[in-house]
């Protein structure tokens, strides 16, 4: 079953006519050259844009006729880099409360820091973390109302090898325990390999495949994805 759907979205140049469903309780990454339209595609599931045509619907719902301050509690997001404001751990981690005027409890704060396996102090500056502590600790942020779905954006494209290796496997102990969602663009194919079920190929703002992850696989692969394993898209 679908928990997310476009139907013909459409959005300036950028996407013509995506299609196309996200399987619930799934890894499913996106992948594609530069200006796909991926990150777009990802604004758009959780209310940060909406189509100029088409509809994306959320468990059959229309996003447009739903309230966006719930959406976004459903629906979390983590961006590349793990942006952070200044402050502490806890001034961030409570963020997404924070901005529906709601605070989140001290035990709460420390067991989703535990659940992210990140071993610091609600009052340490988070300007003292590192960046793979930056990326944990952005991602217990997006787990801060319980979403049904996580949306990540390149999440480990500034980390060094042994670090993404312990993201990606944190991302999938979360999507196994918690039952979420995970819709994960990235440009490294073998992490689309070594994470996701399923797996979106766009190109030029066209949604080209859809379906399980073997789709990556050189053999078999129709020539615009042998085209972008070999490099030859960008």
């Amino acid at each position: 079953m679908s928990i997310i759907t476009f139907e013909n979205v459409q959005y300036k140049h950028i996407l013509r006519g995506i299609t196309g469903g996200f399987t619930e309780g799934k890894i499913t990454t996106l992948v594609g050259p530069s200006g796909a339209g991926k990150s777009t595609c990802l604004k758009q599931m959780n209310g940060l844009i909406s189509p100029d045509g088409g509809r994306v619907y959320y468990r059959g719902e229309d996003l447009e006729q739903l309230d966006l301050v719930e959406l976004r509690k459903k629906i979390g997001m983590a961006f590349q880099s793990a942006p952070m404001l200044p402050g502490t751990v806890g001034d961030n981690l409570s963020l997404p409360k924070t901005i529906f005027h709601e605070t989140l409890a001290t035990d709460e704060a420390n067991r989703l820091l535990g659940l992210v396996d990140l071993h610091v102090d609600l009052n340490q500056p988070v300007k003292e973390l590192s960046g793979g502590e930056r990326s944990r600790l952005a991602i217990a942020r997006t787990l801060v109302n319980r979403p049904d779905v996580l949306l990540l954006d390149e999440i480990t494209s500034s980390l060094d090898f042994r670090m993404v290796k312990e993201i990606e496997q944190l991302i999938q102990r979360l999507q196994r325990e918690l039952q979420v969602t995970v819709i994960w663009i990235t440009h490294d194919l073998d992490q689309a390999r070594r994470v996701s079920e399923d797996v979106w190929f766009l190109k030029d703002g066209q949604l080209l495949e859809q379906g399980n992850v073997s789709l990556l696989e050189p053999d078999g692969a129709r020539s615009d994805i042998q085209a972008f394993l070999k490099g030859e898209l960008s």
